[in-house]
């Protein structure tokens, strides 16, 4: 309900630029929360002012976290506020004008895998095409564990259109895909998710002209 609530304020027209960017925070946040709901934990010790208590947890595996240039970007300090540690890597994929597929134009993946499990960020996807080539990179990637270990692969989006859905739960039906809405493509709640003016350091602002 929260994050529905939420989506609908970010489409009012008369909704401010600073009220966006904290909206889009938000719902990232609640998204987060659900997405993450089965990380496994351990015991560990906490100290706290009367001492040392042995009845403390923490997250036991390591987690990273991949926003899709550039609306992705939007979306990484509410997950790494909410998941402490987090390593983030950027992804850039756009969709060729002539043959209509995706490419990918930018890659910060490490060659090695560094944690269990990744969270793919993609604040709209409207074809779909974008989310799944994502998805298949970092399989790809995942592919190089060890015998007996695995990648865990999650989608969080905030708004997806139907198409993006079918297309991506088609492709890769053991993923997750968390998302706050699915609704027709609506150009005033796209154009939202890219007001957003963050730019991380090395990541490019947008797909190379072609």
């Amino acid at each position: 309900p929260l994050v529905k609530h939420k989506i609908s304020q970010m489409r009012k027209a008369d909704a401010g630029a600073k009220y966006l960017k904290q909206l889009m925070h938000e719902i990232s946040q609640l998204l987060c929360v659900e997405a993450t709901a089965d990380l496994p934990l351990q015991s560990c010790t906490v100290r706290t002012k009367d001492g040392d208590e042995e009845n403390g947890m923490r997250i036991s595996e390591r987690v990273g976290v991949v926003p899709v240039l550039r609306g992705g970007l939007g979306m990484v300090e509410a997950m790494t506020e909410m998941v402490a540690g987090a390593q983030v890597w950027h992804l850039g994929i756009y969709r060729d004008k002539a043959s209509l597929l995706p490419v990918e134009y930018y890659n910060k993946l490490p060659k090695k895998v560094t944690v269990h499990t990744v969270y793919v960020l993609d604040p709209m996807p409207v074809s779909g095409a974008t989310a799944v080539a994502a998805v298949d990179i970092l399989k790809a990637w995942g592919a190089g564990l060890p015998q007996g270990k695995t990648l865990a692969i999650k989608f969080i989006c905030i708004g997806a259109s139907q198409q993006a859905v079918d297309k991506f739960t088609e492709a890769h039906p053991d993923v997750p895909f968390h998302v706050g809405l699915i609704d027709a493509l609506l150009a005033e709640f796209r154009a939202v998710l890219w007001i957003h003016p963050t730019r991380e350091p090395g990541a490019p602002a947008a797909a190379p002209a072609r």
